[in-house]
């Protein structure tokens, strides 16, 4: 023994080994017991009961509707430290015993059909699109005409199309004519993009397309909208790869959907597409979108139409509007529309209160080399 251990022993009466020994053994009892505590952990983990995954399809306050995978749906409570991050389309867990939901799956949202059902209708009246008199007629007397006097059509014998297919160049107003025609009627209004229906996993997006068609009987008397239908209606092939085979089978369901209620029931479908030429002719044919309205570019009274509704709020000054229609031609209602936009900023940048014609004239030949530099990326990438 050291002469260090001799004089630490004679200070405190104990030698230097055993003190180290109980720092040891401290050591390992403090060790076991975290080890104690991680296995009792353990053994409640195993023994707690599972949780239950299920969907939020609406919150109202502290409880919440939630949809079991077997289609059950229940209202049940949210626990006080999730309640303020639960929304509708929220994948949950829920104690299996009462469902309460008691922790929100971080990036697990779901597609509730409830999210595409627009709760204010849109402004677009009939009044505010130009130029597309014919088009306006074809789609009053195939959508709105059915829903408000179905007994119109009783009479005469006939069964009114199903669904209409507005199809065309972009930027020619299928949009804007099916939310004119929302605003014009008392339906209930399910507005989605074709690409919305494309879901991730296997069976998805034909349940989305059941669920979104048993909303619109639900809600009834309703218009669904589907744009850019393209997206999942393009011509079958034998052979792809999965995430196609899937587009299909959610393709499938929608005509299934179509099929599945008759032409005198107050559900009603518009779809647009900027693709006419690569729809499946399964769609098409008679009995499912069998009124087929094409919206193509405005010609020039059309254009005139068109540039009058967009000046009408306008501080013009000396503006010839006939003139303007000569320089636009080929333009869609869309592009027109950026025209007086473009014109308002040209009047803008000068410090001035009104828009002149000059203002309007490079608002035409901005517009125009705007489009002829999308087109050139279209064609060459």
């Amino acid at each position: 023994m050291d002469v260090d251990s001799l004089n630490l022993g004679r200070n405190t009466g104990i030698p230097l080994c055993v003190e180290r020994e109980n720092e040891l053994l401290k050591m390992n009892i403090a060790q076991l017991q975290g080890e104690i505590a991680q296995l009792k952990m353990d053994f409640a983990r195993i023994r707690s009961p599972p949780l239950v995954v299920c969907d939020v399809s609406k919150v109202m306050g502290d409880k919440a509707i939630v949809k079991l995978a077997n289609g059950n749906q229940l209202l049940v409570n949210i626990h006080d430290s999730v309640r303020s991050n639960v929304s509708a389309g929220d994948t949950v867990l829920a104690e299996q015993r009462t469902f309460n939901v008691i922790q929100r799956l971080e990036g697990a949202k779901t597609c509730n059909p409830e999210m595409f059902l627009l709760s204010r209708k849109p402004t677009i009246k009939w009044a505010d699109i130009g130029g597309l008199e014919d088009e306006i007629q074809e789609i009053k007397e195939a959508v709105e005409l059915p829903l408000l006097r179905p007994d119109i059509f009783k009479t005469v014998g006939i069964e009114p199309p199903k669904g209409v297919l507005l199809h065309g160049p972009p930027g020619c107003g299928k949009t804007l004519l099916a939310k004119a025609l929302a605003n014009a009627t008392n339906a209930s209004f399910i507005e989605l993009i074709g690409s919305e229906l494309v879901q991730k996993y296997i069976g998805d997006g034909a349940k989305l397309v059941k669920e979104i068609f048993m909303l619109a009987k639900e809600k009834a008397p309703s218009i669904i909208f589907i744009d850019e239908l393209d997206a999942i209606a393009s011509e079958r092939v034998d052979v792809g790869t999965s995430a196609e085979r899937e587009v299909q089978r959610t393709f499938m369901q929608l005509l299934a959907e179509i099929d599945g209620f008759k032409n005198l029931e107050n559900v009603k479908i518009i779809a647009a597409t900027n693709r006419f030429d690569i729809l499946d002719p399964a769609l098409i044919r008679p009995g499912r979108l069998d009124r087929l309205i094409e919206i193509g570019l405005p010609n020039a009274a059309a254009r005139e139409n068109i540039l009058k509704i967009h000046t009408a709020g306008m501080s013009l000054r000396k503006v010839d509007i006939k003139e303007l229609v000569k320089k636009t031609d080929g333009f869609s209602g869309a592009d027109l529309r950026l025209v007086c936009t473009e014109a308002g900023y040209f009047g803008i940048r000068a410090n001035r209160a009104s828009i002149t014609q000059k203002d309007f004239e490079q608002a035409v030949e901005k517009v125009k080399v705007t489009e002829e530099n999308t087109d050139y990326k279209n064609m060459f990438g």
